[in-house]
């Protein structure tokens, strides 16, 4: 028995923690498929990994296991845990980092990992993911029941993304993301845009600059030019043809974006 088990870390890969909690997962369970969602996640940045985990995950086939560690925490108080949705099982710290998916996907019951029978002999009190998390998501794909970790609780961390507000004359937001193209991802609907400003007559300001319309895709956006489009994930987002966007409007995530009808 296989099964796949994601990867969604801060851990990069000049080091050797990627391979080593590979290596963990596939000691306890050889025929496990290991899909890397991303291990760039900037170090210690909750929000930005579940974003991107919540980004991914939907698209794997039901049954997967997305193991998530963006840990700042490790070695402290917070708790490790198994949230069993309804289509996945996602393990990693109880610290919001799942939690956005696992909201996404509907939750369904969140075990504390206590069992330390399924996890490494020694536990380094530095690197769970290693030692915790990775055996722990094999143990599952072997068909280990999620109740056989440990008990049930119902106080899981949560984490918002903030919610954009309507406004007299349009919609004001703010920045959740910037991806590796330096694209500047709002936390404001497309559909919301268009339903309420329209594609052309609406002017979005960021960072004191103005932007005109709603392209349809990045080539659409005149070079030099920052243009607003409806990205992949549904959300406006703020980008330059052939360029970083983020960087030349020194742009971060907090920022207010705000939208009128112009």
């Amino acid at each position: 028995m296989g099964g796949i088990i994601t990867l969604t870390t801060d851990f990069g890969l000049k080091d050797h923690y990627c391979g080593a909690m590979k290596g963990a997962m596939l000691s306890v369970n050889p025929d496990a498929v290991l899909v890397d969602i991303s291990h760039s996640i900037m170090a210690g940045d909750i929000m930005e990994g579940a974003l991107v985990l919540r980004g991914a995950c939907g698209y794997f086939p039901c049954g997967t296991v997305h193991v998530g560690v963006v840990d700042p925490g490790v070695g402290g108080r917070r708790r490790g845990v198994i949230v069993e949705t309804k289509n996945f099982v996602f393990v990693g710290p109880d610290n919001g980092l799942l939690s956005l998916a696992a909201k996404a996907d509907g939750i369904k019951r969140v075990i504390e990992i206590r069992e330390e029978r399924f996890c490494r002999n020694i536990i380094s009190s530095t690197f769970h993911g290693r030692d915790i998390f990775g055996p722990v998501a094999a143990h599952l794909c072997l068909g280990v029941g999620p109740e056989e970790f440990g008990p049930e609780i119902q106080d899981l961390l949560m984490l918002d993304i903030p919610e954009p507000e309507c406004v007299s004359g349009g919609i004001a937001g703010e920045v959740i993301y910037i991806d590796s193209y330096g694209n500047i991802i709002t936390n404001i609907e497309a559909a919301v845009i268009e339903s309420h400003l329209g594609t052309t007559e609406v002017e979005l300001t960021l960072r004191g600059r103005s932007i005109k319309g709603l392209y349809r895709f990045y080539g659409e956006i005149p070079l030099e030019e920052a243009g607003a489009l409806a990205g992949s994930s549904g959300l406006v987002e703020v980008a330059l043809r052939e360029a970083n966007c983020a960087k030349a409007l020194k742009a971060k995530t907090g920022d207010k974006v705000r939208g009128v009808r112009s």
